[in-house]
């Protein structure tokens, strides 16, 4: 077996991707004669005891997952020259949304929905079957050259997640992608992996992400207390249903999240075509909703249909509201048309403030030349217009100068 060989079969051409845990190559099956991906493990992995059991049992999970948003797990082992483990993959010729937001740094909205949607249906069957991701992230979704999303990396996050590989209390998983729940170490269900999607979602689509962290605690933190924008005031393309179908999958509580992949996939696509989404309030939900387990605040108030549950009203769907180019629309920390709002806002304070300076001028100027005692009348000359100010102004000017 050559240094460049694996598993016996599985010859290395090119190395793919690279990180803390492993090393992606893209590979030849010389059995089968086809292309595929090999995924080789960190070799400290294979010292824990702990990692190589749960390792291959997910393994063995992950290879019954078939189906056309998954990326299919062929083979696993140990490779007995190196004695590093691997698992080999379907080889998808194309790009993870990784490298999409690298490179572009957002998509179309309409784009953004169809990744989000396949996506959708291969967490929606894992589920089905008792499988969790827990580590949904742009990296691990890769798109072919045909359009097609496939979900890659299951199992991987649960074999190391109790392992002696990571420290009591931490959690695995990129921070920015990981739900309240995953972040205050707790047991990762479903509802986890639907809010990373959500992350990823809102990421594709504004070309940033609901929360910046560097660290699980600073992310903690922020989950608590700050509340993202609203799609809708950052893409002039985003509507509000969207914005809020997305909000719905940001939120804070497990249960105020889709029961489903697929109803959050049906959800976000209603949502772009204007369909307002459904309530999310489930009965044993908290009693009392504060600001931490709300969904997220916005200058406006949910539509009735996400505030209530209840029968839809009939609604006819619509392309997403045109606006300016995107850059205008995430320029600042402010949406144009709020920012327009401060700058008229400050103009106006801007004036009246240079008329009071003038009423006072003038008045000194009176005082000043008037030839003996002179009675100087006061009143305040300040409203909250501009025409009413300077009116005022006048009258005043007038009633000291008789």
């Amino acid at each position: 077996m050559s240094a460049t060989e694996i598993g016996g079969r599985y010859r290395l051409e090119g190395r793919l991707g690279h990180g803390g845990m492993s090393t992606v190559h893209r590979a030849f099956d010389e059995r089968l004669e086809r292309q595929v991906a090999v995924k080789l493990l960190a070799e400290h992995l294979a010292d824990d005891p702990t990692f190589v059991s749960r390792f291959k049992r997910e393994a063995q999970a992950a290879a019954r997952l078939v189906h056309p948003n998954i990326v299919q797990v062929f083979d696993s082992g140990q490779d007995e020259l190196t004695g590093q483990y691997f698992i080999v993959m379907e080889y998808i010729e194309g790009s993870s949304c990784a490298e999409i937001l690298r490179d572009d740094g957002w998509v179309e909205v309409e784009e953004a929905i169809s990744i989000i949607a396949q996506a959708c249906e291969g967490l929606h069957y894992a589920h089905r079957h008792g499988v969790v991701h827990r580590d949904v992230k742009p990296g691990n979704l890769l798109r072919a050259r045909e359009g097609e999303v496939k979900l890659a990396d299951f199992g991987i996050a649960k074999a190391t997640e109790q392992s002696s590989i990571t420290q009591v209390g931490s959690v695995l998983g990129t921070a920015a992608y990981l739900a309240p729940e995953q972040a205050r170490g707790e047991e990762a269900g479903p509802a986890a992996d639907l809010y990373a999607l959500g992350v990823v979602a809102y990421q594709l689509i504004s070309g940033r992400l609901p929360y910046e962290a560097t660290s699980l605690t600073e992310l903690a933190l922020k989950q608590q207390q700050e509340t993202p924008a609203m799609l809708d005031t950052l893409v002039a393309a985003v509507g509000p249903e969207l914005a809020d179908a997305v909000a719905i999958a940001l939120a804070l509580d497990p249960r105020d999240r889709y029961e489903s992949a697929r109803e959050m996939g049906r959800s976000l696509a209603d949502g772009a075509s204007g369909i307002a989404p459904d309530g999310r309030r489930r009965p044993g939900s908290a009693a009392q909703e504060t600001e931490a387990t709300s969904l997220l605040a916005r200058d406006r108030p949910l539509s009735e249909a996400t505030r209530q549950r209840g029968a839809s009203p009939t609604v006819v769907p619509r392309s997403p509201r045109r606006g300016p180019p995107r850059e205008a629309a995430v320029a600042g920390p402010y949406p144009p048309a709020r920012a327009a709002r401060r700058g008229r806002g400050r103009g106006l304070l801007l004036t009246m403030l240079v008329l009071l300076v003038l009423a006072a001028g003038i008045a000194a100027a009176i005082v000043a030349t008037a030839p003996g005692p002179t009675r100087v009348v006061l009143r305040n000359v300040v409203y909250s217009d501009v025409e009413h100010t300077a009116s005022a102004l006048k009258q005043l000017v007038s009633e000291n100068t008789k």
